[in-house]
């Protein structure tokens, strides 16, 4: 199959490469070379800004296009406009933000969607991202008159991920101690390694699905204490968890998801990890071990340079301050 991927060489772009690449696909990539430029040499390689710099498309002809990079729904439209004659499908990565709110558990794709009041608004803010992804869905989906894939997708982990929103569990547990864990053991967590949504973003490409698809797992109830002890069983070393709890963290400015990733306060955690993925699971998404994420991630993070300055989580300093102030209140 000949594809055609927006992006290719971030995160879930270059696993989807790989994937492709792995099941002996043709494949372009379309992006404006400045990120790991030097990434894939052995594939065509086209460069162009998506929003207005799409000439180098035209004139050519795919049998689908993958778009790993779209957030504002006008570009989208640019691109899926250009080849809506000349692809027989368009894969659009999107997110389980589209949902209006995450006030049900296991909500599936016909939840209602999120709105924005301005619908010409394009910059992109908590607040903004989930609804133009609702729009940017709408706008694929019209301009190939239904012949849309649209991936909700749910936080993406394992290695490359810059985000540093799933790594630094394992990176934090792998180096021992007394570990701050967020609020309960037994919160649920949803997460995807990058390489088995990148495995059925191309199978379910090939196979020509359309509409709307959830993709996120594991295909069981996996908790924060089951992440947290799977990275120190993989890490093999001493850590004790101390969990502590959210009226604590909360008033002492310890934001969810950011300063603790995977922490989401009590009020929504259950539906918000607890979409229902059986659509892309019984349309062949499956998970690899959650050790394996793990261990491939630690691995990954320790090609990182020593003085790398961590996106999300806390520092030792904070999480010591923390520590010490959690044990104080309790004597």
């Amino acid at each position: 199959m000949r594809l055609l991927i927006i992006g290719g060489t971030r995160f879930l772009g270059r696993a989807i490469v790989e994937a492709a690449l792995a099941a002996g696909h043709e494949l372009t990539l379309f992006n404006r070379g400045q990120s790991n430029p030097d990434l894939y040499p052995q594939v065509e390689q086209l460069r162009g800004d998506r929003d207005g710099g799409l000439d180098v498309l035209r004139g050519r002809q795919w049998d689908a296009v993958i778009d790993t990079c779209g957030y504002v729904p006008r570009v989208v439209a640019q691109s899926a406009q250009l080849l809506a004659d000349v692809v027989d499908q368009y894969t659009f990565i999107s997110s389980i933000s589209v949902y209006r709110d995450f006030e049900k558990v296991g909500l599936d794709e016909a939840y209602p969607l999120a709105t924005m009041p301005d619908e010409t608004v394009e910059e992109v803010t908590n607040d903004t991202y989930g609804p133009l992804k609702v729009l940017c869905e709408e706008a694929a989906m019209e301009a190939m008159n239904g012949r849309a894939l649209n991936v909700r997708a749910g936080l993406i982990v394992g290695p490359h991920d810059l985000s540093d929103r799933f790594s630094y569990w394992p990176y934090r547990v792998a180096q021992g101690g007394d570990v701050l864990a967020p609020d309960n053991p037994d919160a649920p967590v949803q997460i995807i390694d990058v390489r088995d949504l990148a495995a059925w973003v191309v199978q379910a490409t090939t196979q020509k699905l359309h509409g709307p698809y959830n993709a996120t797992g594991p295909d069981y109830r996996l908790s924060m204490g089951g992440v947290l002890d799977t990275c120190r069983q993989v890490a093999e070393v001493e850590a004790n968890f101390v969990w502590v709890d959210e009226d604590f963290l909360l008033a002492h400015d310890v934001a969810p998801w950011t300063d603790l990733p995977l922490w989401v306060p009590a009020v929504e955690v259950e539906a918000f990890n607890g979409v229902d993925c059986s659509k892309a699971q019984q349309a062949g998404l499956t998970y690899r071990p959650l050790a394996e994420t793990v261990r491939d991630t630690l691995a990954w993070l320790n090609t990182r340079p020593a003085d790398y300055t961590w996106r999300n989580g806390l520092s030792r300093e904070r999480e010591a301050e923390l520590l010490r102030l959690w044990t104080e209140r309790k004597e």
